[in-house]
């Protein structure tokens, strides 16, 4: 796997609509990305990456999955359910709200 660093792009529109309209009081997942941003940036892995190779999951949002699975004690398979499926985590990770997500074996 190779690491290709690239800006983290806002919440996308419709995404943030929804997830606002579903939360109305907030989430912790909602104001974990108003107030602390993505926490982490790809720039945070490089040296971890090699420079060739077909590009992985952003390292980043890999990161962020990891600890919001832990918040919530989820297993893999769980997780990658949950960046399938949940609009909160989907907010979270910056994902359009038709991202398929990843294959949890991965």
């Amino acid at each position: 796997m190779s690491i290709h660093t690239q800006p983290i792009n806002p919440v996308p529109e419709e995404t943030a609509r929804v997830a606002h309209l579903a939360f109305p009081k907030g989430n912790r997942y909602l104001t974990l990305r108003d107030e602390l941003g993505t926490v982490y940036k790809d720039q945070d892995f490089t040296d971890l990456f090699s420079s060739y190779g077909q590009s992985g999951v952003s390292p980043w949002r890999l990161a962020l999955i990891c600890v919001m699975q832990f918040m919530e004690d989820l297993p893999d398979r769980q997780a990658a359910e949950a960046v399938r499926s949940r609009i909160d985590w989907k907010y979270a990770l910056g994902l359009e709200l038709s991202d398929p997500g990843f294959d949890f074996s991965f």
